[in-house]
């Protein structure tokens, strides 16, 4: 309701009570995230106008405007600027252009400021360092990753949840199974409280590197553990009972879904009617696509291609 936090400015200094820099920093603040970064600009030159100097806030505001539009150039300037109006930057403003730089694919260009860190004050959180990882390991850095990681540790930071789970799905993701799950062993051995975002990465990973059996038995774990898998738990084992070859036991699990109190949705619908076609199953595919079309849910563009892969190829038999 920004429109409305404006009129409340205007308001107030009908009634004699000027903004300070605080009320200006949020508006900014708000006008960023909701895209309206010049809109976002003219508030701070207004501010200045009135003899009002904008802090750390402001600019940090700014900058993140900038970099939620992947404009970094822009960004990188307003940082620059900050340095010559002798408002020095946190390590929120740090945090939040090696954010943007990730985002954009530019580790270089992150890491080089996350160097200049060391050299200029302010010291990295644990934000910081989970934001250089998760990029590193979407980029395939994975040694690089956790080599920052033993940095971390190194440094004093201490790692959370956000972490675990970075490096856990990182790992996972890139293949690096075992070293998963000796971190899983050593977030339950350390007394993290799990839910069932860790399991179901875990579940995953295990389920990508091809050991079914060990997913499905982390998979009846769950119950040990007092949690209940959810809709991502079985599009992750339905999917990889198929992979494998399983799509009987896939559409048993499937089926079982609603004693979890868990109906599928569209995605389980579309993962279990793949299954079925690259398992050759097509009859009972179109028939749980007829049974998903009555519920309300529609085909994506991955398991109409394979129907259509199925018509034309059916239909070039014919011909031959």
């Amino acid at each position: 309701m920004i429109s409305k936090a404006v009129e409340t400015v205007d308001m107030m200094r009908k009634q004699g009570i000027e903004p300070n820099v605080v009320t200006y920093s949020t508006l900014v603040d708000a006008h960023c995230k909701e895209g309206m970064v010049s809109e976002a600009e003219d508030i701070i030159d207004a501010l200045i106008k009135r003899g009002i100097e904008p802090d750390v806030v402001t600019y940090s505001a700014l900058v993140n405007g900038h970099c939620l539009q992947n404009k970094m150039d822009k960004a990188r300037r307003v940082f620059n600027l900050m340095i010559e109006k002798g408002c020095a930057p946190d390590i929120v403003t740090y945090s939040t252009m090696i954010n943007g730089y990730c985002k954009g694919k530019r580790l270089d260009k992150a890491m080089e400021l996350f160097h200049e860190i060391s050299r200029k004050g302010p010291i990295p959180d644990t934000d910081t360092y989970n934001i250089l990882m998760q990029s590193m390991f979407q980029l395939g850095k994975v040694s690089t990753a956790c080599e920052l990681f033993r940095k971390m540790l190194a440094s004093g930071q201490v790692t959370d949840i956000v972490t675990c789970l970075i490096l856990l799905n990182g790992l996972g993701k890139t293949g690096h199974i075992e070293e998963a799950l000796k971190l899983f062993q050593a977030m339950r051995n350390g007394g993290l409280e799990l839910d069932i975002v860790p399991y179901n990465i875990l579940i995953d990973g295990l389920c990508k590197a091809g050991h079914i059996e060990f997913a499905k038995e982390l998979f009846h774990q769950l119950s040990d553990n007092s949690l209940k898998p959810n809709v991502v738990t079985y599009r992750i084992m339905i999917n990889g009972l198929c992979k494998e070859g399983l799509a009987d036991e896939a559409y048993r699990l499937f089926g079982s879904m609603g004693d979890n109190n868990c109906l599928p949705n569209s995605c389980c619908y579309n993962v279990m009617i793949r299954g079925f076609l690259r398992n050759s199953y097509t009859s009972k595919a179109t028939q749980l696509l007829t049974e998903m079309v009555g519920k309300g849910f529609s085909a994506d563009i991955f398991t109409a291609t394979l129907f259509m892969d199925l018509i034309i190829y059916s239909n070039k038999s014919i011909l031959l």
